[in-house]
């Protein structure tokens, strides 16, 4: 294979991995945007809702497309349920409390999954078979496609749920001043219930599609958070622009890291662009500058 083919191998493998980082990080951002707090337990929804997946399709035996669309409502509601049991409840409670029970809620999850499917590791069949496609001396796979069609496809279906529909514009309010939307009318504790839910569903659904390429076990969802976050904190906490551009430069990174130093500095290279934007440039590449704020795309 030639340098341009390794480099284009790499570059396709980086915009996968940037593709799935990007999505959990916009499940951060919807609920640091209406809440202020960062929920750790984001990777478990992206692997409760791999596991799901897998479990409803080789187990269950649902079609395919049945079994996307349950694996989401199904860790959505569990996101849902999570906020009104252990979120809702509390009088105002302090940044550090929440946060503590979110870290509480990812063991709670991880501990679930591997009492309900064990410490083995799954496969999901692809979504339209496994047959490379070659692109200029380097492959892809049909998968990936995929993950780039769904993830554009969430991207618009955010654009469309926080620019044009009065729930989103809510949501948007509670974001920009919590207590000016209650005193219009706004419910802020079912904005913040609803905020929760999509964080769940977006997670589960970055889960689902990449269970075919990386495999998915109960362990899975640990990592993906702190990739997450770290793209999240890069792009600038609540840009949901910056989540999108953020992950295709911790994925590209992350891919080229790999190939030319060695793999075992792959899942590094995101603590460490944490590390230097923390120190550097704390708020983001696109970060809001008032605190609380949601950026619009």
């Amino acid at each position: 294979m030639s340098l341009g083919s390794q480099l284009l191998q790499y570059l396709f493998t980086g915009i996968t991995l940037g593709t799935i980082y990007g999505m959990v990080a916009l499940g951060f951002n919807i609920i640091y945007s209406s809440t202020g707090i960062i929920n750790l337990a984001q990777g478990e929804f992206v692997m409760l809702g791999g596991m799901m997946m897998i479990y409803l399709t080789t187990i269950i035996k649902l079609p395919m497309v049945v079994g996307f669309f349950l694996s989401i409502l199904i860790v959505a509601l569990m996101g849902a349920l999570f906020e009104r049991g252990a979120i809702h409840p509390l009088k105002n409670p302090s940044v550090i409390t929440l946060i503590i029970i979110t870290i509480a809620a990812s063991i709670l999850f991880k501990g679930g999954a591997m009492f309900a499917w064990g410490k083995e590791t799954f496969a999901l069949p692809a979504f339209s078979g496994e047959e490379p496609v070659r692109v200029l001396g380097a492959t892809i796979l049909p998968q990936t496609l995929w993950i780039l069609g769904i993830m554009a496809a969430t991207v618009v279906f955010l654009i469309f749920f926080f620019g044009f529909t009065l729930t989103g514009k809510a949501m948007r309010a509670c974001a920009a001043n919590r207590t000016a939307a209650s005193l219009v009318g706004i419910n802020v504790k079912t904005m913040v219930l609803l905020s929760f839910a999509l964080s769940a569903a977006i997670g589960a659904t970055a889960g689902i599609i990449i269970a075919p390429i990386a495999l998915m076990d109960y362990n899975r969802g640990t990592m993906l958070a702190v990739k997450g976050f770290s793209v999240a904190v890069l792009g600038g906490l609540g840009s949901n622009v910056g989540a999108v551009v953020a992950g295709f430069i911790i994925g590209i990174m992350e891919s080229l890291g790999a190939g030319f130093i060695s793999s075992g500095y792959k899942d590094a290279i995101a603590l460490v662009v944490l590390l230097l934007v923390l120190f550097i440039k704390p708020g983001g590449l696109l970060g809001s500058k008032e605190k609380g704020e949601f950026k619009k795309f």
